[in-house]
Order: C-alpha cells, then structure tokens, then sequence
C-alpha cells in the first residue's frame, strides 16, 4: 500500500518545452491544445500533476521568456508580465496609494519559497478563490491581456472568472500581462486577511478602496 501511494506521488509521463519567444509558446500552444499546460512559477500546476489530478502530455515552460518578466507603470496602469514573481511586490513598485498596498498584500501569499517562484498572473490564471491576487483583480477591475494565434483579446474579472478555478481562458490562450489602474495619493485602501497559521490559505479575506477629496 505504501508503494502505491508513492507511486502516486509522481506526474504521468510529458513532453517539456522551453520556448524563447510568446511567438513560439504560442505555437506550442496551438499545437497542442488541451493536452498542453503553461508552466511558470509552477506552485500550482506542480503539486497537482504530483497527484495526477492534472495531467498534461505536454508542459510548455514558459520561464525563458523574458519579454515576460516586467512591472512597470505605463499611462496611469500598472502593467505586470507573466512572469513577474509574488515576491517582486514585497517592496514597492509603484507610487500612490499602491506604494504601501501591494506589498502588504503580498507578504500574506504562502512562504518565501513559493512567493519566489509563484507569479501574479499564474496565480490569476489558476484562479483559486483563496488567492489574494485574484480578490485585488476583481476589486481593482484589472484588465487581462490574453493572446493566442487566433486573436488578442483583454478582458475585465468578470468576464474571466467563471467559478472556482474556472476561467474563460482557452487552451491556445496565454495570459500575458495584467493592468491595474494606478491609484494616487487621494486613495486609501485596506487589506484583511484570516488563516489558520502563516502561509495558509486564506479562510476569509477583505479589500477596500476609498477616494477622499473630489
């Protein structure tokens, strides 16, 4: 029985890709359609091929990308790439009201460990209803970049979410970048969270944006 157990403990068998370019995983992804999956900070993905509850033939490794990695404010939005770790918001990015906000959220996302390899939009494409990225999405009305061979669309949260871990996100669709409109010094904001310890999942957890002034 352990045995058995142990051997559950590892993913089925896959391809591994490591495109260098979205123009390339893009091409993974038309090709390969459900059966691929996207791979960055991999918090996510990884432990549930370890259980097999997913099971891609195809891991498209999307790490060497980096046109990618990037936060930058542009045009009043604060624009985040795909591969922009958690832990790169522990320490401000941006001024306004955001200077203090996203760094309070970010010190609640699990441990370091997995603060520094997990991304803001893998978290965003898993679409775990625990996640505090998620909750900052639909609060904040990000707009999401998605691109595929076919077309590039952007959408707001509540054309995204479905349900838990549900998505209108396709299978040869990439999410690439996530805008948050930047917030100035007129804002106030506030952030709850409950768990059991540190670094668990949120059981309860609350935002809030207030303007003063005209």
């Amino acid at each position: 029985m352990l045995g058995r157990c142990l051997s559950l403990m590892k993913p089925v068998s896959f391809r591994y890709f490591a495109p260098r370019t979205v123009d390339d995983a893009l091409d993974l992804l038309a090709t390969h359609g459900e059966e691929g999956k996207i791979l960055a900070g991999g918090q996510s993905l990884v432990p549930a091929m370890n259980f097999r509850l997913a099971r891609p033939t195809s891991l498209i490794d999307i790490n060497r990308i980096d046109a990618l990695d990037y936060v930058r404010a542009d045009g009043g939005e604060l624009r985040i790439g795909a591969l922009a770790r958690h832990a790169h918001f522990e320490a401000p990015v941006t001024g306004g009201a955001l200077t203090t906000f996203l760094p309070r959220v970010a010190r609640h996302i699990g441990h370091l460990p997995i603060r520094s390899r997990g991304t803001f939009c893998g978290s965003i494409a898993h679409a775990d209803p625990a996640s505090e990225w998620c909750l900052l999405a639909a609060t904040l009305e990000a707009e999401l970049v998605i691109v595929s061979r076919r077309r590039q669309r952007s959408v707001g949260p509540s054309e995204y979410f479905v349900t838990a871990l549900t998505t209108t996100l396709e299978p040869d669709e990439l999410l690439t970048e996530i805008r948050l409109p930047l917030l100035d010094d007129g804002w106030r904001t506030g952030f709850a969270e409950f768990s059991r310890r540190a670094g668990d999942f949120a059981l309860a957890m609350c935002a809030a944006f207030l303007r003063f002034g005209s």
